[in-house]
């Protein structure tokens, strides 16, 4: 089976950043859900193919022509700890395709077995945290948010061990690459300048910070020689330094905007190690990942998070920090060790971009926030548009009013229809407060409902109702995956059939609700 053409860039190019590995054997593969919109994306043609034939496929067991499973190795702070070696210890990219849009993206496998990266784990996965994967990634696709992607999950015929016996699946993930903080990290940490620069100088191909003003190369030779220019500028410390601060800079930006999206919604990703920080700004690894009901700001799901690091506030901060572990790995190729003169002034260039990186995101946050709220863009109210949003924030939570539908119910009241916003609401004295000040701010314009709506979803994936979906998919049952998959695609479209999905979970429910990373 050839359903498309592979390239190899990232095995070929930085072959010392990995390791050649072949999946594990699935006793008996079979399709649990394929992407075929993800597919169309990818110019690939699966429809002729049965069941079958794409089970084994996506486990691992014909692989496609041209595939060259490649376990990539990289480092990675955890819950601040650093780990000099972590790397792909269940997950191998099989290659590269060109999509529709002439993108390049990634098609690795997740669960696919063991790895030199293993740590003594088994390299499995379960069915549930690989459906999981596949829900999470639609339903943040859906909301507009820049994500990985499941094209296909394949039942093994394994089982797993976990807390318990458990099926075991693999997952094909589709992502713009794989290139993570911890990428960087681990040549840095091993003084490998070499292949920190051939590293460096692939990131910025990959990920150009002007894309607009960067045509893809028409060739994998033209790109091989890109990278391989890329890499030589970077062993001279002036340019290295310039290039450093620009990719450092574009990470910066991708992710003020990404973790601003996730603010927006309500998203608590639940385990944002530098590991799990990409390059290309999206969201990666959903494991203890969950959304805000009650809106709670120091809201944590993760079982693992006892601190509470990751929390739903903590996410900017943890992204700064995080971008200063990756301006460290940096600095290395910006200034020799012996050069006090030029360290000096690479720490204070890349201490620049961490230290505007709050502004940056501040300013992602509340352009998402005044899409929200219904109000235009203006310099002149920055200040009264954020303590607007914030107070509306401080009023949910007094009040432990449900984070989505907030939202969405304020278009609603944009409409002069302020009841089902008041409705959820024990006390409606302080909203009447508020929402004077709200309508003094915005404009008469009868379209703005439409537009806050755009962006104030009605459906998320409800923690209680993907509990639900992965536990009957689990025993069996996809019919509940499947019916919540396929709601959550159109999150901003009020159905009275969905209605259920739409409903929070009791607050006991709620209390008492953990997430786990699946490993």
């Amino acid at each position: 089976m050839t359903p498309f053409a592979f390239d190899n860039t990232y095995a070929r190019l930085l072959p010392d950043a990995g390791v050649r590995v072949q999946p594990a054997l699935a006793p008996s593969p079979r399709l649990l859900y394929l992407n075929q919109r993800l597919a169309d994306e990818l110019g690939l043609d699966l429809n002729a193919q049965p069941a079958a034939r794409l089970a084994e496929v996506w486990s691992g067991q014909a692989l496609p022509e041209g595939a060259e499973p490649f376990a990539q190795a990289y480092a990675g702070h955890q819950f601040g700890g650093f780990s000099p070696q972590l790397g792909d210890g269940r997950a191998l990219l099989l290659g590269e395709v060109i999509d529709r849009l002439g993108q390049r993206r990634d098609i690795a496998f997740k669960g696919s077995g063991r790895t030199p990266f293993s740590r003594g784990g088994d390299g499995k996965a379960a069915v549930g945290p690989m459906l999981r994967e596949a829900l999470m990634g639609e339903a943040m696709h859906a909301l507009g948010v820049p994500t990985t992607r499941a094209l296909a999950v394949v039942a093994t015929g394994d089982t797993v061990q976990r807390e318990r016996p458990l099926p075991g699946a693999v997952l094909t993930r589709v992502a713009a690459s794989h290139l993570r903080v911890g990428t960087l990290q681990y040549f840095a940490a091993r003084g490998d300048l070499a292949m920190l620069r051939r590293v460096v100088a692939y990131a910025l191909e990959r990920h150009p910070s002007r894309p607009a003003l960067e045509a893809p190369p028409a060739s994998p030779a033209e790109a091989d020689a890109r990278a391989a220019a890329r890499a030589s500028e970077l062993a001279d410390a002036g340019q290295a330094s310039d290039l450093c601060v620009e990719l450092l800079s574009a990470v910066a930006s991708r992710q003020a905007r990404l973790v601003a999206q996730w603010m927006n919604l309500g998203f608590i990703h639940g385990v944002m190690n530098t590991d799990n920080m990409t390059i290309s700004g999206e969201t990666i690894d959903y494991g203890p990942c969950a959304f805000i009901e009650a809106y709670h700001p120091e809201a944590v799901f993760s079982s693992i998070d006892h601190g509470g690091r990751y929390a739903y506030s903590n996410q900017p901060l943890i992204a700064r920090w995080n971008l200063a572990r990756l301006a460290e790995a940096l600095l290395p190729l910006m200034a020799r060790p012996d050069d006090d003169e030029g360290m000096q002034l690479a720490v204070t260039r890349v201490t620049e971009v961490i230290d505007a990186f709050p502004a940056q995101h501040a300013a992602e946050c509340l352009t998402g926030w005044r899409a929200k709220l219904g109000l235009d863009d203006d310099r002149a109210f920055e200040a009264h548009d954020t303590a607007l949003a914030e107070d509306f924030l401080t009023l949910l939570e007094a009040q432990q009013v449900d984070f989505t539908l907030a939202w969405r119910c304020l278009a609603d009241a944009a409409e002069s229809r302020p009841q089902r916003l008041q409705a959820l609401m024990a006390d409606t004295r302080p909203l009447t407060a508020w929402m004077q000040r709200w309508q003094a701010r915005r404009a008469p314009d009868p379209g703005r409902a439409a537009g806050m709506r755009r962006v104030s979803p009605w459906l998320i994936a409800r923690n209680h109702r993907v509990e639900e979906a992965l536990a009957a998919a689990t025993a069996g049952d996809l019919g509940p995956f499947t019916a919540l998959l396929e709601a959550l695609e159109r999150p901003f479209d009020e159905d009275d059939r969905l209605r259920h999905f739409a409903v929070p979970a009791p607050a006991a429910v709620t209390a008492a609700y953990q997430t786990f990373c699946g490993t």
